[in-house]
């Protein structure tokens, strides 16, 4: 007993000492990428990069400004000396937060690109020359159109698409997912990524992509923040906040003017802490940011989406339009049940079905040996492994065994067996096709099995929802999103599949161009639509939806098409997609809430204490009895220095996000930053007055 025990305690000690190292390295990184934050949040200082952002800009102008007059002496002003360079010192503060902000948020970005640049090695090239050459050149050299060879152990250096061979493909450097892919001439699967690797056997493929185009180029320009561009709801906010920091200006800039009327003088340092608590510096500092961790979330989900408009969009979509073999289904046919015909048992119809299934490797074929199995059926697996496989072809549509005795056993489609019977010189039972199209009514296959010349039963062959996605459904149902599923199959078992996985809508017997017709009838409405595809006859539906979500799996014209590539070739993470876009949109509309919910507190901190020297009666607005002028307006600028570090971790995560309507989420929110935005800064500056009140 005692070797085992010390054995098992070995291994957890290994794998938690896996575990520890594994932490370790990701706060390494953590910490390399705050320190890198840090310095870049003093580099961003420089005025040709604030100015990009128009409130923090002004406020970096407030900080030059004060700092300057904390040197020059004033014999006017009643504002102590060491009030000015506070002020600087926070105002200071204020600008580095923010810049801290957008640093980490752009740091984490680069962290990923670092490691997608270890797949951008130096790599070699057989290219094949027009005489029939092989010529090795570096990957850097190829341009669209030359035709490589790519062997056993060797690194895809491009881009490309499979024109002939198959092979086995490692792409977990580009997806995380360990277990190889198969991509093979033809069809929707052949399509390779540069920097990836062959595992096995040998392809030719054709580049597709000139170099600095190629997908982890992309990547990396994507993740870097090189290629990101403001998206226009960013804009559109960022143009409202702008305006409000101008009118600000304006008023702080004319006010002196007022109060020179009203006899008495406000000190240079006490408007410009007046400007900074009026403008929205929260949002301001933090804008940036939330755009940034946005992309971020998307690219950690392993999605690559081509800009933040696409990202937007996705929280912004009415309708989603689904396939439904892979994504609502397994897309396997399985064994669901057995349906004796005639005078025949259900053992003698599993008996058979199970022995024509024994040398067949297809998902369908395994499922039929699993059923039987589940079912406890009694069968000779011996005399089918030793008798020859007939293998299903499309002129046949059906396959089976020739067993050493003669006996031929056989399972196919209806109207193949039937004839095939036929001409064994058998009679079919009259309740065949009763129950092959009540099996089709039902959203199933039938297949029928025979010996020789007689029918035994049919298989029901099912193709299975998958678990859960009723009640994904109902959650998009929740957020007022409609989902409209589209299959080749008839109308009978479409609106099965449909009731069954609880869609709202169904297209039944779908071809490409009904998905583009499907689309564009929704965006008549004014609706936002969202769709997934993977072959290049969905590049064009792909192109038409505000949303394209494209397979990596899939062909170059789709994800060419689409403005976002799932990197684990996943269709039903669009449900995924449209939640980060949601909370992307939820967390900028809460912190511009907040913000100026902000402004609110900060209004009668600083007020008050401005004009209650000269005018009296304003005393009736320091309703936080805050302890002296200086100490207000002091408290009043750390509160919003401080709050932009505090919200940091919420701008890079986002806020909760629950599925619900739009009216619930706009009340909870409300009720949450709004009330909360006005409450918080209450209390936060009353804090700090009492604490900055005990050293002036």
């Amino acid at each position: 007993m005692r070797p085992v025990v010390v054995k098992e305690k070995q291994l957890n000690e290994s794998q938690i000492h896996a575990v520890e190292d594994e932490v370790r390295q990701a706060k390494t990184m953590d910490r390399d990428i705050v320190t890198h934050a840090m310095k870049q949040s003093i580099a961003k200082l420089n005025p040709k990069v604030m100015i990009k952002n128009p409130i923090m800009f002004v406020v970096e102008i407030g900080f030059i400004i004060t700092f300057i007059l904390s040197f020059l002496p004033s014999s006017s002003s009643s504002i102590p000396g060491w009030f000015n360079i506070t002020v600087s010192l926070i105002l200071l503060f204020t600008v580095l937060f923010a810049n801290f902000a957008e640093a980490l948020a752009e740091g984490r970005g680069k962290a990923q690109a670092d490691s997608l640049k270890q797949s951008k090695k130096d790599v070699f090239a057989n290219v094949v020359k027009e005489n029939g050459d092989i010529v090795q050149v570096s990957a850097t050299d190829l341009r669209k159109g030359d035709v490589v060879i790519v062997k056993q152990g060797e690194m895809i250096p491009n881009d490309g698409e499979v024109i002939k061979g198959l092979a086995s493909v490692d792409e977990s450097a580009i997806t995380g997912e360990s277990a190889p892919v198969i991509k093979e001439a033809g069809g929707d699967f052949c399509s390779v990524t540069g920097g990836t690797m062959v595992v096995s056997d040998e392809i030719t493929i054709v580049i597709t992509s000139n170099p600095g185009e190629s997908f982890i180029d992309k990547m990396i320009s994507l993740v870097e923040g090189a290629a990101r561009q403001k998206t226009p709801n960013e804009i559109a906010l960022n143009t409202v906040l702008t305006s409000l920091t101008l009118i600000f200006l304006i008023v702080v800039v004319t006010l002196p003017i007022f109060t020179n009327y009203l006899g008495f003088q406000i000190d240079t340092a006490v408007l410009v802490a007046l400007l900074v608590c009026l403008i929205p510096t929260t949002i301001g500092g933090l804008l940036s940011a939330i755009g940034i961790a946005g992309m971020d979330r998307v690219t950690k989900f392993n999605v690559l989406a081509m800009s933040g408009k696409a990202v937007e969009a996705a929280g912004d979509i009415n309708t989603i339009i689904l396939d439904k073999t892979g994504t609502i289904t397994f897309g396997n046919r399985m064994a669901h049940t057995l349906l004796p015909v005639g005078n025949e048992t259900i053992e003698q119809v599993g008996k058979w079905a199970a022995i024509s299934s024994v040398l067949d490797e297809t998902p369908e074929g395994r499922s039929v040996i699993e059923y039987v199995k589940t079912k406890a059926i009694s069968y000779n697996r011996e005399i089918a492994e030793q008798g020859d496989f007939v293998p299903f072809k499309a002129e046949t549509r059906m396959s089976g065994v020739d067993l050493q005795d003669g006996t031929k056993v056989r399972k196919g489609a209806v109207g193949s067996v039937i004839e095939w019977v036929r001409s064994q010189g058998g009679t079919i039972p009259k309740d065949v096709n009763q129950k092959a199209d009540s099996i089709s009514k039902e959203g199933g296959t039938p297949l029928v099995v025979a010996v020789d010349n007689r029918i035994y039963g049919l298989i029901y062959l099912k193709d299975t929802v998958k678990p859960g996605m009723r009640e994904r459904f109902e959650q998009l149902r929740q957020m007022g999103i409609k989902t409209v599923m589209c299959t080749g199959d008839n109308p009978l078992t479409a609106a099965t599949i449909a009731k069954e996985a609880g869609v709202d809508e169904f297209v039944a017997e779908c071809k490409p161009e009904d998905k583009i017709a499907v689309i564009k009838a929704e965006q008549d409405k004014g609706k936002l639509v969202a769709m997934t595809g993977d072959g290049t006859n969905d590049a064009p539906a792909l192109a038409q939806a505000d949303v394209g979500l494209a397979m990596n799996s899939g062909t170059t014209a789709a994800k060419e098409a689409a403005n976002m590539i799932d990197l684990d070739s996943n269709p039903t993470k669009i449900i995924e997609v449209v939640g980060i876009g949601k909370q992307l949109l939820m967390t900028r509309g809460a912190l511009t809430t907040f913000s100026i919910a902000n402004d609110i507190a900060k209004y009668f901190a600083i007020i008050p204490a401005m004009f209650t020297l000269a005018i009296p009666q304003m005393e009736a607005l320091n309703i936080m009895k805050l302890t002296s002028p200086l100490s207000a307006i002091l408290s009043a600028l750390l509160f919003n220095a401080v709050i932009i570090p505090l919200l940091i971790p919420l701008a890079m995560k986002g806020i909760a996000y629950k599925p619900m309507s739009s009216n619930a989420l706009l009340g909870r929110n409300l009720l949450i930053y709004g009330l909360g935005g006005v409450i918080v800064p209450f209390i936060g500056i009353k804090v700090i007055d009492i604490i900055v009140g005990l050293f002036i």
